[in-house]
């Protein structure tokens, strides 16, 4: 790779520790003149506006203005570490009412001189400092912080300040390389392959087409969504996670993943001790920890407080500069417009499959792509520069966004290109790094696209399962995995010890609780058909849940997965109406004489037994479609009747939530995901089927590393041992195990 950095921090045999070769120092030093520069001009800019515009608040003459600028720019590089060490106890909002009352102060100091102090010159200081201000930012964003030069130029420069003042110690195994694991969420291997080969994808492609890095594919199992697949792989299994939500019939709950205390508990059943970043590592933005000692931004830690403060710490001192507070607001806004624009132009052009694209999506797209991905970098590029051994970090921006979009629309492909930018910027913080490290891509799931199920029949599933069994349904076929990881982050931002971060706090379960509107509802049926279980009088009630073309129908408060000869005797018509209905490939029960079962409209699949009756209806769904069926249905927590959309003749299946990019069942894309690893790391033998066993093999590289040599012993997992005593569910008590 001769135009990455000076070692080979992306692959290859690890060079040693590197430093900046002269020409890069140079273009460092070259690029702060510049921005102090543009600094300079634009608080001169702001203050000569005004001292024209704002009663009461004058400087007389240029020379004076100039001067005023010095003093403003001098005093703000003197007060920011203050205002960081601060806002990690108040939480940002804090931060930025103490800058802004700061800048107040500041600019009332200066124009003392010229504009005298008379009462009035406190009010319009604080109005001079938001002109100020909102110059500077415009002027800064425009010609530096706009730019990923300049969030990569901020984080190193910052390493080699630290490393000059001997700040940055070096740790003791330096000549161990760490591993970086970059999960791209979402994105299939043969979108992946498309790009690379274009060349869209700048980073990856110079990678792969080097030779430092080997593209393959993988194949997670039913179900394709995150929850499975990252505990699979952070944790290396993927048992008792039948979809994004379900119903633990032990405890009578209903789990949500990207709800904190769900994702809590599910780790705390999960976790041996022994996790992928249990050796040094970080986690940062995903839905688990992987055992990491540190973790920012992580659905399950979010109330960890050794996690909080540092996360709010790392918080602060990303807004407090201008190429990120400023970048982040200006990427904000425009991803704002760009997305209400490419929404009403794909209605305009009447694109298909479609979805409603509203504001709140406008939003969230604008969080995770303006504002999330630049806050995940500058907190991984942290954990590099302090030589963590291991960090693995979520990007979620290409899922979100096709979700939406369609999984080969611009905006999603764009998403995916901002992804590589970032790994651009890893590579040179890499080079400044206390030690070599190594980078690993990959997605935990892909995609698959058509339009939704209701779009196109008319009834979504829960109108349909109400109609066939004739009872009351509740459904949860909504909330955003992005807005959940951008309410962690804003939970995880403030503190519980102050009005600020009680704020911040009850933001961030706001964020949850509207994301997770529907599953609460689903909850709370549950909880009254348990507490009503020992003859309640009331009809049937069903619960509903949707995970992309997946969907997962229970029969509310049953102690037990309910049988397909118990299923026809209450609603004889629910497992005949489902199968042949169009827009279903196939419905998977429990018999009590034959096992596990996939039913079709013209035939069924015994897969326990490995007969088939008339058309195999697993057929269209490819080679391992009945091992997975198998695996999956005979989990405690699978739904009575786990149903899978079609796949049609384009190959695109049918969502049971609304989106046109959908993962968590069968067909098309979404069980072909990705990964992108060094080269001289010893590639697996074959397809690697299951998270699970990825994790094997991630592990394995780390061990081939040097990593891993001073675990403490390996602690049981409750889950199985709950399953090996043989109780029905986790632990059997109805309790949740200690987090």
């Amino acid at each position: 790779m001769s135009d990455g950095p000076s070692r080979t921090a992306s692959g290859g045999a690890p060079a040693g520790p590197a430093r900046l070769g002269t020409r890069d120092r140079l273009r460092l030093r070259l690029a702060d003149a510049g921005r102090a520069f543009v600094g300079l001009a634009g608080a001169t800019l702001g203050f000569a506006i005004a001292s024209a515009t704002v009663p009461g608040f004058r400087l007389h003459g240029w020379p004076a203005t100039v001067t005023a600028a010095v003093l403003f720019m001098a005093s703000g590089a003197l007060f920011r570490p203050v205002l960081v060490r601060v806002a990690a106890r108040l939480g940002w909002p804090g931060a930025v009412l103490l800058a802004l009352l700061g800048q107040t102060v500041v600019v009332w100091a200066i124009a003392r001189g010229d504009a005298g102090s008379g009462p009035g010159l406190l009010l319009a200081s604080f109005a001079a400092a938001w002109i100020i201000a909102g110059v500077t930012t415009v002027l800064m964003w425009v010609f530096t912080a706009g730019t990923d030069e300049a969030v990569t130029a901020s984080l190193v420069r910052r390493a080699m300040r630290r490393r000059s003042r001997g700040r940055q110690a070096r740790p003791p195994d330096a000549d161990v390389p760490g591993v970086v694991f970059v999960q791209a969420d979402g994105v299939p291997y043969p979108v992946l392959e498309l790009m690379v080969m274009a060349g869209t994808l700048p980073t990856l492609s110079r990678w792969v087409r080097s030779g430092s890095h080997v593209m393959r594919e993988w194949r997670p199992r039913l179900p394709a969504t995150t929850p499975a697949s990252q505990m699979g792989l952070l944790h290396g299994t993927t048992d008792g996670i039948p979809a994004f939500r379900w119903v633990d019939r032990a405890s009578g709950r209903v789990y949500v993943a990207n709800r904190p205390a769900d994702a809590r508990a599910v780790e705390a059943l999960h976790s041996d001790g022994h996790g992928l970043l249990a050796d040094d590592g970080v986690s940062v933005s995903n839905l688990f920890t992987g055992d990491a000692p540190v973790a920012y931004a992580t659905m399950s830690a979010v109330d960890r407080t050794q996690e909080t403060l540092a996360t709010r710490r790392a918080v602060s001192r990303f807004l407090a500069r201008p190429d990120g507070l400023a970048r982040g607001l200006s990427r904000t806004v425009a991803e704002i417009v760009r997305e209400r624009f490419q929404a009403a132009r794909a209605r305009r052009r009447d694109l298909r499959p479609r979805v409603h694209r509203g504001w709140a999506f406008a939003v969230e797209r604008a969080a995770l792509n303006g504002v999330l991905r630049d806050l995940n970098t500058s907190l991984v590029a942290t954990s590099m520069l302090e030589g963590r051994r291991c960090v693995y970090v979520d990007y979620v921006d290409y899922d979100a966004v096709a979700h939406h979009a369609g999984m080969l629309r611009p905006e999603s492909l764009d998403a995916l290109a901002g992804i590589d930018a970032v790994l651009a910027q890893l590579e040179k913080v890499a080079a400044v790094a206390p030690r070599p490290y190594r980078f690993v891509v990959l997605s935990d799931h892909g995609l698959s696209q058509g339009e939704i199920f209701a779009d196109r029949y008319g009834e979504d599933l829960a109108a349909l399962v109400a109609r066939l069994a004739h009872a009351g349904v509740t459904d949860a076929t909504t909330g955003s995995e992005g807005a959940g990881r951008l309410g962690a982050v804003t939970a995880s931002a403030g503190s519980v010890d102050t009005a600020f971060g009680r704020a911040l706090h009850a933001a961030g379960d706001r964020i949850e609780r509207r994301g997770n509107a529907d599953a609460d509802r689903a909850t709370a049926t549950q909880e009254a058909a348990v507490a009503g279980r020992d003859g309640r009088p009331g009809d049937d009630e069903f619960l509903v849940f949707g995970s992309g073309n997946l969907g997962l129908v229970y029969v509310a408060g049953e102690d037990h997965r309910l049988s397909r000869e118990e299923l026809d005797a209450r609603f004889p018509a629910l497992v005949t109406g489902l199968v042949t209905h169009p827009g279903v490939g196939f419905a998977v029960v429990r018999s009590d004489e034959h096992g596990i079962v996939a039913v079709g409209p013209d035939g069924e699949h015994r897969v326990e037994l490995g007969e088939v009756l008339g058309l195999d209806p697993l057929a269209p769904f490819g080679e391992h479609a009945a091992a997975f069926v198998a695996r999956a249905a005979a989990m405690p927590e699978a739904p009575d009747v786990l149903v899978n959309s079609l796949i049609d003749a384009m190959g695109e299946v049918a969502a049971f939530e609304g989106l046109v990019g959908c993962h968590g069942g069968l067909g098309g894309w979404q069980d072909r995901a990705m990964l992108v690893h060094p080269a001289d790391l010893p590639a697996p033998d074959g397809l690697v089927v299951g998270a699970d066993t990825l994790h094997a093999v991630l592990v394995g590289w780390l061990d081939r590393l040097g990593h891993r040599r001073a675990l403490p012993p390996r602690r049981e997992r409750p889950y199985a041992a709950a399953r090996a005593r043989g109780l029905s569910g986790p632990d059997g008590s109805g309790q949740d195990p200690p987090a």
